[in-house]
């Protein structure tokens, strides 16, 4: 296990990491911010699915995924249709406007990560690529997996920390 100074440097460096999220979400043209980027990819490498597998991949609420989808519905870039194993349900697919909003997503964020990662060798960006999957296999599924109590915080307030 690592130092704690290490982790402390850790959160510092996740903190400064924003900075990099807000320069490829002011890519997205300004009918399709992060939220809706990220169920078209979703949609894009897993296919089509259910609404609440969508949530679950997302690891958000299903007013917030339903949000989403109907944002993305009214563009024409995903369908609704019912689920013949449960009419109740809808599965979500990706329309070829949508094939093509996703294109034009991942040609924007590859040019810029190219641009301002270009003098980074191929195996630095490969361990990097590597590093960022295991870190976010580390946390699972952010939604179910019950986080254990801060010691810090159950100290001073007599309780667990609590999600």
């Amino acid at each position: 296990m690592a130092e704690s100074a290490h982790y402390e440097e850790l959160v510092r460096q996740f903190s400064a990491f924003g900075a990099v999220k807000r320069e490829m979400n002011r890519l997205l043209p300004s009918d399709c911010h992060s939220g809706s980027a990220a169920v078209l990819a979703l949609l894009g490498r897993h296919g089509d699915m259910r609404m609440s597998r969508l949530a679950e991949l997302l690891s958000v609420d299903m007013s917030v995924t339903s949000r989403h989808v109907t944002h993305l519905a009214e563009r024409g870039w995903i369908e609704r249709s019912p689920d013949p194993t449960d009419k109740r349900s809808r599965i979500l697919r990706l329309t070829p406007a949508g094939r093509e909003r996703l294109d034009d997503l991942f040609r924007r964020t590859t040019e810029l990560l190219a641009e301002r990662l270009g003098d980074w060798s191929d195996e630095e960006v490969g361990r990097l690529t590597q590093l960022m999957a295991r870190l976010r296999d580390s946390f699972g599924d952010c939604r179910t997996v019950p986080r254990p109590a801060s010691p810090a915080r159950a100290e001073t307030t007599g309780t667990p920390a609590s999600t």
